[in-house]
């Protein structure tokens, strides 16, 4: 303990210091790996979050001193993996999250005495459409979506009234897309949430700005959003399917695969014709006139008095001319046949046909066992060909064509699988771990061994050993050896020999200078040992030249070493 303390005052106080230094350098460090590979694995427990529902997550893991981390500024909430389940029932328990929307629970409060019936109209709508931004939510292609209905009231003292109508804002998940028919969907799940709304009265946007639906009263097929393209692609994945069925029943199920082109005319064309049929004919009507007509002309037609008296007629008698006439006259209306004719064609009349068809082989044990892939015959692609062709009503004046080939599938053994539990069993996540711990590890091991240790080396040059000896240059030692002769017990300080290459080949290494009798005596025997004529001045030369050395790096061991042989001596 003493020799210990001996050389902590020997150090100096910046030398000291460097020590405690690089010790607490080297606490920290360990105790940085020690955490390190003791923290817990983090997963994730919810994303894209909005903030509202971010903060009162993070206050409910408060509460249950649960850890927790935040990223993406707080969109994304990271909880020990051990307890993501658990958690994830636990704030479903407590309603969270609620994807930023309200619902019926608006209507929770019991402070509805004063209400007006403004506010209760307005507290509805804002439930009715918070209930339906978190049903849409819950399509797997929808991320989030908002809802806006328009639900006009009629006016006092007025018959009319006005339509209610929707507009719905989606935010897709990544880079997926809606069909139509999830479009229309969504309009048909609004519409039918809503009293008195109809479907093409909602009109969708996605979160790009593009229209997915319109909300119009036509029926034009271009407002509803179903343009040409979608059209044709529908029609072309339908007539493909329906050849895959077709095919699977006769050569295996997953042996076909159908491509189909299609070239479609979408104009809309409106035809009016009227035609008449002269053999047609049918009497709609028949009208006869009879007439007759009998006159008589008197002799005198002169303007007189006399000839005005009302007997004058009759002195007159019958003197004059008088006529008889009759006339029959008959009209028959005839109906003739007429056929008019309105016609209206959309657009999807198939203007030409390109199909491609790509069939599997046939597989038979082959010699070793292992099975063999057989091509199929010319005859049997015909057939299959024939049928392709009667299935998609083949034309060949319109320009169809159909290509049916016979290739080899890969197969799901040809393909080396991965293995789902990793090395070992382990998952990615374990080994990833597993070489962080490793690499930590052997970055502590480098700075021991690297810097560490040299540090020390060269910090405390002169160091106690287990047998009370103290550490010398190049890693020889300096020993203290008890005096057995007497004088109070005191130590004597002894050189290190010289290094091996310095001695001679049989002898090895040279004598040490040890005062006293004992080390005397050693030193004459081994003087004797060897040839004084051939080595004894390179050997004292070697001796002489090792204690300069000695003595230039460590004066102040050298003159201690001086001063205890002086104390002996005296």
């Amino acid at each position: 303990m003493n020799a210990l303390l001996a050389t902590l005052r020997s150090l100096g106080p910046a030398r000291l210091a460097a020590i405690a230094g690089v010790g607490a350098a080297m606490i920290g460090f360990f105790i940085f790996i020690t955490v390190r590979i003791s923290a817990p694995t983090y997963s994730l427990l919810y994303s894209d979050l909005e903030l509202r529902d971010s903060g009162q997550i993070v206050q409910k893991l408060d509460a249950l001193n649960v850890p927790y981390q935040l990223h993406g500024d707080g969109a994304q909430i990271l909880v020990p993996a051990d307890q993501v389940a658990r958690l994830r029932m636990v704030m479903a328990e407590s309603g969270l999250p609620r994807g930023g929307s309200i619902g019926y629970e608006l209507f929770d409060k019991s402070d509805v005495l004063g209400t007006s019936s403004f506010v209760q109209n307005i507290n509805h709508v804002r439930a009715l459409e918070g209930e339906l931004s978190r049903t849409i939510s819950s399509i797997g292609s929808v991320q989030s979506a908002r809802v806006h209905l328009v639900l006009p009231r009629r006016e006092m003292f007025s018959r009319e009234k006005q339509d209610p109508s929707a507009s719905i804002v989606l935010k897709l998940r990544g880079a997926e897309r809606l069909g139509k028919g999830q479009v229309a969907a969504i309009q048909h799940l609004v519409a039918t949430a809503v009293p008195g709304l109809r479907p093409n009265r909602i009109s969708i946007v996605d979160g790009d700005g593009n229209l997915l639906a319109r909300g119009t009263d036509d029926g034009d097929p271009q407002a509803s959003g179903i343009d040409e393209d979608e059209r044709r692609a529908g029609y072309e994945t339908r007539t493909a399917r329906a050849i895959e069925e077709m095919l699977e029943r006769s050569v295996g199920f997953g042996k076909v695969r159908a491509e189909v082109h299609a070239e479609m005319d979408f104009d809309r064309v409106t035809t009016s014709s009227e035609s008449y049929d002269p053999d047609g004919q049918v009497v709609r009507s028949t009208q006869t006139v009879n007439e007759s007509s009998d006159n008589t002309d008197a002799a005198d037609q002169s303007v007189t008095v006399a000839n005005n008296l009302p007997d004058a007629q009759a002195a007159k008698g019958t003197g004059g001319a008088r006529s008889r006439n009759a006339r029959n006259e008959e009209t028959t209306n005839y109906e003739i046949t007429k056929t008019v004719r309105n016609q209206v064609r959309e657009g999807g009349v198939v203007r030409r046909l390109s199909v491609a068809v790509l069939v599997d082989g046939t597989y038979a044990p082959g010699a070793d066992g292992a099975r063999a892939y057989q091509p199929r015959s010319p005859e049997e692609i015909q057939l299959l060909t024939t049928l392709v062709r009667s299935a998609i009503g083949f034309d060949a004046k319109r320009g169809d064509t159909v290509e049916v080939v016979n290739m080899r599938f890969i197969a799901p053994d040809d393909v080396a699988p991965e293995s789902a539990g990793g090395l070992l069993g382990l998952s990615k996540a374990d080994l990833f771990r597993i070489g962080e711990t490793l690499t930590l590890l052997l970055v502590a091991l480098l700075v021991i061994l690297l810097v560490v240790r040299p540090m020390m080396r060269r910090m405390i040059p002169v160091a106690a050993g287990p047998a009370g000896a103290l550490a010398g240059p190049g890693g020889g030692d300096v020993k203290l050896i008890a005096d057995q002769s007497g004088g109070g017990g005191g130590t004597q300080a002894a050189l290190p020999p010289p290094s091996s290459g310095e001695a001679d080949a049989e002898g090895g290494a040279g004598a040490a200078l040890v005062p006293g009798s004992q080390a005397a005596a050693s030193l004459e025997a081994i003087e004797q040992m060897i040839d004084i004529n051939q080595v004894e001045g390179r050997v004292r030369a070697s001796s002489i030249k090792k204690i300069g050395e000695i003595v230039d790096k460590h004066p102040e061991e050298a003159v201690a070493i001086i001063r205890s042989w002086m104390y002996q001596g005296a």
